[in-house]
């Protein structure tokens, strides 16, 4: 099975669903997420016929849309898709009285690639009156059509000692995944090269369009060289002393750039788990890439068997389960707390989810023969939490099939994430 399906053809989202049930009930809804990850062709597919369009720009102004909001609007009834709203933030506070005029829910669908400055606008400008949804890269389950499939977590969530997983074949290979990436223009049948350049001139616009846009970032180059060292970092617990120190800038200076990469939806960031008892557990947030294939382009990793035997492997594999993780709870009503653990002492667990005031302990490791020793960080975090409510461990890892490795450790191959 190739990794990818029918990418010429419309590919079923995960979100549709929320969408489809918050649109009755708002009279404009919102969907963020970073460059090219196929929020326009969401719309389009999703959104009512005939229906407008309009695409702003960062420089020129379409319709006269930031110079005269009201008579644009009044020029383009709704129903009405804006795209790239950010470049017309001048529309939101018009877009707000009309709504209060007609009182109409489901008009309007608005869609942008970053919010430094845009959900603040939409929540002054637009508050109770709009929903924001958040569009992440494919999900493996969007690629091979099981969005209709319950997602493993769920199940998980609901009943860890009794999920019922039937065996599964074998899927392709974890590497063309993580080293190609899960954006929608990426073909199946492109070659490296194709991949290469789609994922350096995804930078360049990154860098010389949206940044130059919405940030007031004077060395882009230097940023450029900031973006890289994050994709080396990813997976980790993030210092802005250290950060700023390879680069030659001040810690102020690369806190805010972290910042910028979170607000263009290129990085993550995850809190530590904060109820500790000893007080000797790490507050630093861990961060990742949300596109393993940009990480690893930025990285120069060459091709998928490079990167199988790359000291960053472990690293990539893990971000990439994280956004898995992060897409699977894009359907869902309410989304479980994502936290990591780590004490002084090395003990740590990679993900915590909380959910039902009960904790779900999660290791990821690429191993395809786990053992009892890889759920010793979940053996020192329930040790460490003996008041609170931990479910069994949970091991994402290569294993073929799942498996109990021990009465509180599940090991379950990535693939069925």
């Amino acid at each position: 099975m190739d990794i990818f399906v029918g990418m010429k053809t419309y590919i079923t989202r995960l979100l549709e669903a929320k969408l489809e049930g918050l649109l009755p009930h708002f009279p404009a809804v919102a969907i963020l997420g970073a460059r090219q990850v196929g929020k326009s062709t969401l719309a389009r597919h999703f959104w009512p016929k005939p229906a407008r369009m309009v695409v702003f720009d960062p420089v020129q102004d379409v319709g006269n849309a930031r110079r005269d909001p009201d008579f644009f609007l009044q020029n383009h009834p709704p129903p009405l898709f804006l795209d790239e709203v950010q470049y017309a933030p001048e529309v939101l506070a018009a877009l707000k009285r009309r709504v209060d005029q007609t009182g109409r829910n489901g008009d309007y669908l608005l869609s942008g690639s970053q919010n430094l400055a845009l959900v603040k606008n939409l929540a002054e400008s637009m508050a109770g009156r709009i929903a924001i949804l958040t569009l992440w890269p494919f999900a493996r389950r969007e690629l091979v059509a099981e969005v209709a499939r319950p997602s493993f977590l769920k199940r998980w969530l609901a009943a860890p000692d009794a999920v019922d997983l039937p065996e599964t074949p074998l899927p392709p290979s974890i590497l063309p995944y993580l080293w190609r990436g899960m954006h929608p223009r990426l073909e199946p049948d492109a070659p490296e090269l194709a991949v290469s350049t789609y994922w350096e001139s995804y930078l360049h616009t990154y860098i010389e369009r949206d940044l130059r846009s919405v940030a007031d970032i004077g060395a882009l180059q230097t940023f450029s060289r900031f973006m890289g060292l994050l994709a080396a970092q990813t997976s980790c617990e993030i210092n802005g002393n250290e950060l700023g120190r390879e680069l030659g800038i001040d810690r102020k200076t690369a806190v805010r750039w972290l910042e910028i990469a979170e607000a263009t939806y290129q990085w993550v960031s995850v809190p530590a788990f904060a109820r500790d008892p000893t007080k000797q557990v790490s507050g630093k947030r861990k961060g990742y890439f949300t596109d393993t294939g940009f990480a690893c382009h930025l990285q120069r990793i060459q091709g998928p068997e490079v990167l199988g035997c790359h000291p960053l492997l472990g690293r990539m594999f893990e971000t990439w389960v994280v956004m898995e993780m992060l897409k699977a709870f894009q359907d869902w009503a309410a989304a479980p707390g994502l936290f990591h653990y780590r004490t002084y002492n090395g003990a740590e667990v990679d993900v915590v989810l909380e959910w039902n005031g009960t904790l779900f302990p999660v290791e990821i490791k690429t191993t395809s023969k786990p053992g009892p020793r890889d759920g010793l960080g979940i053996r020192s975090f329930r040790s460490a939490f003996p008041k609170e409510r931990v479910a069994p461990g949970l091991l994402v890892c290569s294993i073929e099939q799942p498996a109990w490795i021990t009465p509180e450790l599940f090991a379950v191959p990535w693939w069925l994430l």
